[in-house]
């Protein structure tokens, strides 16, 4: 799908501070080559990159558009386009690091397992992935999918929760890592602006469903989802929206 970077940045806040919450908790203090998976645009790598200075920092997303607007803004830093599915470094990299981004992979635990073995010695896994899909913000997208004359064409683009439970985690990287750290947090989310969680998935989930449809059925959908999830969600008097979301850490070392 093609990726909005306008729509994706009304919420930067919410979704840089568990970003931003991983980058704190690794421990390699002076990586050499450091690689931030599902970069985007950028918004978090430039906070690796001032962390540690004096590594190379390479950002690598699969979407054109995202990157264009990170090399405008940071054009010091590598960026490169690729399928995360099958990318794998060129060399041993001593941080991989991504902030929800491998969940999108289909049948990701060959991808973990790839990454994490790519890593030079002592090398480090960082990764966040969201657990929040049995919340109503995602459960009213599959319930206003079938709600409508739209039904044939979204129905069969509905996906199953893509993210397993932490143990599935644990049983694939412990027998690997020389540690494992693993933690969930549930974030209390404050939004602003109206049908603020509606706005907040459609950068993400809900943006390949209105992808497939053509106006006005797309607009249809849309305020359909928008009543269902506004009502799970109201917006408080003093026009906040308070969103919780659960999202899991993984950091794997080698040993």
């Amino acid at each position: 799908m093609a990726w909005d970077p306008t729509q994706y940045l009304k919420f930067a806040g919410p979704r840089l501070r568990p970003a931003l919450d991983l980058l704190a908790h690794i421990e390699n203090e002076a990586p050499r080559l450091v690689y931030d998976l599902g970069a985007g645009a950028g918004n978090v790598t430039k906070f690796i990159a001032g962390r540690w200075p004096e590594a190379k920092i390479v950002g690598v997303d699969s979407s054109a558009e995202m990157l264009a607007k990170a090399k405008a803004e940071m054009p010091g830093l590598d960026w490169q386009q690729a399928d995360l599915a099958t990318w794998l470094p060129p060399q041993a990299p001593d941080v991989i690091y991504s902030n929800a981004a491998l969940h999108w992979i289909e049948g990701h635990a060959p991808v973990f397992v790839a990454l994490f073995n790519s890593l030079a010695p002592g090398g480090t896994f960082a990764v966040q992935i969201p657990r929040n899909f049995g919340a109503p913000s995602h459960t009213s997208m599959g319930e206003a999918a079938r709600m409508g004359p739209w039904r044939p064409i979204l129905e069969p683009l509905l996906r199953p929760a893509p993210v397993e439970e932490p143990a599935f985690y644990y049983n694939l990287l412990a027998p690997l890592a020389g540690k494992l750290d693993m933690w969930e947090t549930e974030y209390l989310q404050v939004l602003d602006g109206e049908h603020a969680v509606k706005e907040y998935t459609k950068s993400t989930w809900l943006s390949p469903l209105l992808a497939a449809l053509d106006e006005p059925m797309r607009s249809q959908f849309e305020d359909t989802y928008t009543r269902l999830v506004d009502a799970h969600y109201p917006r408080r008097p003093d026009g906040k929206t308070l969103f919780p979301f659960r999202r899991m850490f993984i950091i794997a070392t080698k040993g």
